[in-house]
């Protein structure tokens, strides 16, 4: 791939060899259920109704517009703190400002697509973010492979963690928001829709991150520091959120971030011109307390947790290759999130 065109996102690489398995994903709604783990829980007063809903077959979105139809407040009033997948079946947290006036009793409210299981007052608005992470719980039907390897996969990904990948849910249908990225970046097309322009400057911010861990794993540098690097808190090393300012790592790290930066100086350049600052993200997701069983010869359930940020499916690629019905192969977008 040249600077000129992300027409295609590349086969980033794989941690792990492969297992070999395949699997359908979300063949049902209910083989893939994420439940937010929250920040804080509402303390009960404040200007703002918290809601704890499941949703089945329905997107965050559409969901947050009808709670503000039904709550009689503009859209803009309701927070909330990340997508959750439309295909699955989901528990998340939504905010609604509503300072006076008798609190509607929104869990009487009825849907075929979501639930409003409890709600409450609290002092803030959910904004993008605001959550400690998301608890897994995936069946995957069709399994077909060699079990010994998907177990050996499944065993290095709970000791050692997985590429910390942005998924493909970033860089919309077909990856193509990079390539408009790309083309805002290079003012070959305007975008004035502040949302759109935060999504594509996301895709591609996310892209370049991937880019930089690729090429760790391609140089054989998976699960290893190098000289220079800034790691985090919990002592793994980061790979950079492009934007502003020099690259805070030093020596062989900055020279691997600055070559793929030299890469991508259409994007790199653009986004320091963009507003945005240096920022830096874990090369490594560890999905907590995992496990997993065989309900049938052909399924395997998997369960575990990760923080904010991280992809479930960044986890599932490194254990086998999952496929997707087509009615879920439209990824859906994100909104450009607090990374």
């Amino acid at each position: 791939m040249t600077d000129a065109s992300y027409t295609t996102l590349p086969q980033w690489p794989n941690a792990y060899p492969a297992s070999g398995g395949t699997a359908t994903l979300k063949s049902l709604n209910e083989d893939f259920i994420v439940t937010e783990l929250p920040l804080q829980w509402p303390s009960g007063e404040g200007e703002h109704i918290w809601l704890d809903v499941e949703k089945n077959g329905a997107n965050t979105a559409f969901v947050a517009q009808q709670l503000a139809e039904a709550a009689g407040v503009q859209e803009r009033d309701v927070g909330y703190a990340g997508l959750k997948d439309r295909w699955a079946i989901t528990r998340q947290w939504f905010s609604i400002y509503f300072p006076k006036g008798e609190t509607p009793d929104l869990t009487q409210l009825q849907h075929p697509e979501f639930k409003v299981l409890s709600q409450s007052r609290h002092v803030k608005k959910l904004r993008p973010g605001d959550l400690q992470g998301n608890r897994f719980r995936i069946v995957l039907r069709d399994v077909s492979g060699d079990r010994d390897a998907i177990e050996a996969n499944l065993q290095a990904v709970a000791s050692q963690g997985v590429p910390n990948y942005f998924g493909a849910q970033r860089f919309g249908f077909d990856g193509g928001n990079v390539e408009q990225g790309r083309a805002m970046l290079a003012r070959e097309i305007r975008v004035r829709n502040p949302k759109k322009k935060g999504i594509y400057l996301s895709a591609v911010r996310s892209f370049v991150f991937n880019e930089v861990l690729a090429l760790r794993i391609q140089q054989g540098l998976w699960g290893q520091s190098l000289t220079g690097d800034v790691m985090d808190e919990a002592g793994r090393p980061t790979g950079p959120l492009w934007g502003r300012g020099r690259v805070s790592t030093t020596e062989q790290a900055q020279a691997l971030e600055n070559g793929v930066a030299a890469r991508h100086a259409t994007l790199c350049d653009g986004m320091e011109h963009a507003g945005l600052d240096q920022d830096r993200r874990a090369l490594v997701a560890c999905p907590t307390e995992m496990s997993w069983d065989w309900p049938q010869a052909d399924q395997l359930a998997i369960t575990f947790s990760l923080p904010a940020g991280n992809y479930a499916t960044s986890v599932l690629a490194e254990i086998l290759h999952t496929t997707e019905p087509d009615r879920h192969t439209e990824a859906e977008i994100e909104p450009q999130a607090a990374e």
